[in-house]
């Protein structure tokens, strides 16, 4: 299967031409054969390159000849493999960095010839992985963590898709800040992928006057989310929508929403400058769970301070400073500060809801678009701005199917080496779904990578002779098999298989 998705990609032929015909080939093996054994095992069962050599012993993984993958054994203390057997698959990593801007330039031409991309909006986002142990020098800083991990030093990632597709990424520092990344991003697709004119979508942290004012001087558009809390203007807004009910448009939503009645509704408001347009959407599923969020929230924060009001009333806490402390320490979490505020007159402590809880509460279920495509309808812009999250379902895939996080290097060569390993295994992933999409499958990615784990390659000794076969998998991997149109008279074991 994996090789089957890595032929169709092409993936063979681009790292072919982009290293050089001239380019050295390590123990008989070129570079294209050895990075996807790298990307088949991240795809198929992620794991170090020190796990490959176990992944290769279980599972047959053959060569474009035919001839299996075997790993080298040698005792050396916690190392169970051969060094010099597993410094050529760190080189392997280390000469697909070498080649990453001309394999990603490389693939989406063929990308753009295969499928037809309608080349008109480019979806950017960042998230961030994290290190075991002090990490490399460069890549490694520490920052705002989104895995929860804020001791540890960190790298982010930056995707850049277009029509679900990822054509490229970027490594940054673990603490530089999301805006900053935007115009590099931009210069790189006009420098690598020629896109002169695109409606570049982002997230709420891409938003800054000065990459909007970028974005502008090179003639792109944009799409962008915008700060609910941080802009005095975004509650005048939502109350301007608010008050108009007959101005809602109801967009379309997705089969769940559907099945449990929920709508979204979208209304263009006047924005304060001259061909700026904002617009308002009101999601229910949005409302539900923000609302829950911020019930729990109040409820935690309450407990916390009646049991403050206690404490002071029983006198076990008189001081006034250590009654702030206390007090600050539990708004502090669950975002309370927002919900509840305090006093002490005297030795007698009360909390009471905070007057800005009216504008918390007005922002639930409601989020704002910015752009100045006049042409965008209001239900189109809330179309194209969803499709964001699918490099958030990318990013998910990325850290928990195909487990980038935790990284262990500590050289940033090899850090960008894993993660653009990664990054092609999901390339692959990605495809695999298109193709289930496409045959009229309901099964995930996921679901069809367990699915093919019961296709197994038997070797059997009968007598002098030695004979080899495929067991035919479940009902469910023959549907996978089916929908990437591998059939039962491919010749087994070849690569299209394994």
């Amino acid at each position: 299967m994996a090789r089957h998705l890595w032929r169709l990609l092409g993936l063979d032929e681009v790292i072919r031409e982009v290293q050089g015909t001239g380019h050295r080939r390590s123990s008989g093996a070129s570079l294209e054969e050895r990075a996807f054994v790298l990307v088949a095992n991240r795809l198929c069962a992620p794991g170090s390159e020190h796990h490959v050599a176990g992944w290769l012993e279980t599972d047959y993984v053959c060569d474009v000849n035919g001839t299996r993958w075997l790993p080298e054994w040698e005792e050396r203390g916690r190392v169970q493999v051969n060094l010099s057997w597993l410094q050529r698959w760190y080189r392997t990593l280390d000469r697909l960095v070498e080649c990453k801007e001309a394999i990603e330039q490389a693939l989406f031409l063929r990308l753009r010839d295969l499928f037809s991309l309608q080349v008109e909006l480019v979806f950017y986002d960042l998230t961030s992985t994290y290190f075991e142990g002090q990490g490399p020098d460069e890549l490694g800083e520490h920052g705002y963590s989104r895995d929860g991990k804020p001791r540890n030093r960190q790298v982010q990632v930056g995707v850049v898709m277009v029509n679900g597709w990822p054509i490229a990424h970027h490594l940054f520092a673990g603490g530089r800040r999301e805006a900053t990344t935007v115009p590099g991003v931009i210069d790189d697709l006009e420098r690598r992928f020629g896109l002169k004119r695109v409606v570049f979508v982002g997230d709420r942290g891409m938003v800054t006057s000065d990459n909007l004012a970028l974005l502008r001087k090179r003639k792109q558009g944009y799409l962008v989310g915008l700060q609910r809390r941080r802009r005095e203007d975004i509650y005048q807004l939502i109350n301007k929508a608010t008050a108009d009910p007959s101005g809602w448009q109801e967009c379309p939503c997705g089969a769940k929403s559907s099945r449990s009645g929920c709508r979204t509704l979208v209304q263009e408001v006047a924005g304060d400058k001259p061909g700026v347009r904002v617009f308002v959407v009101s999601s229910d599923e949005r409302l539900a769970y923000e609302r829950g969020m911020r019930e729990q929230s109040m409820e935690r924060t309450r407990k916390g301070l009646e049991k403050l009001r206690l404490r002071i009333d029983r006198g076990k806490l008189k001081a006034p400073e250590k009654i702030g402390a206390a007090a600050a320490h539990i708004l502090a979490r669950n975002h309370g500060h927002r919900y509840y505020g305090w006093e002490l007159s005297g030795n007698k402590f009360r909390y009471f809801e905070h007057p800005n809880l009216e504008r918390e509460r007005a922002y639930e279920g409601k989020y704002l678009i910015q752009t100045e495509e006049q042409g965008l309808a209001p239900v189109e812009a809330v179309a194209a701005y969803k499709e964001l999250s699918e490099v958030e379902r990318a990013f998910r895939c990325l850290k928990d199917v195909i487990e980038m996080r935790p990284i262990y290097h500590r050289d940033d060569g090899r850090v960008q080496g894993h993660i653009f390993v990664a990054m092609l295994a999901f390339l692959l992933k990605r495809a695999l779904e298109k193709k289930l999409k496409a045959a009229g499958s309901h099964l995930s990615g996921e679901a069809a990578l367990e699915a093919l784990g019961t296709i197994h390659v038997v070797q059997m000794q009968l007598g002098p002779e030695r004979r080899q076969g495929v067991t035919g998998g479940s009902v469910r991997a023959r549907e996978v098999l089916k929908a990437l149109g591998i059939t039962a008279t491919s010749p087994p074991p070849t690569p299209e298989t394994t």
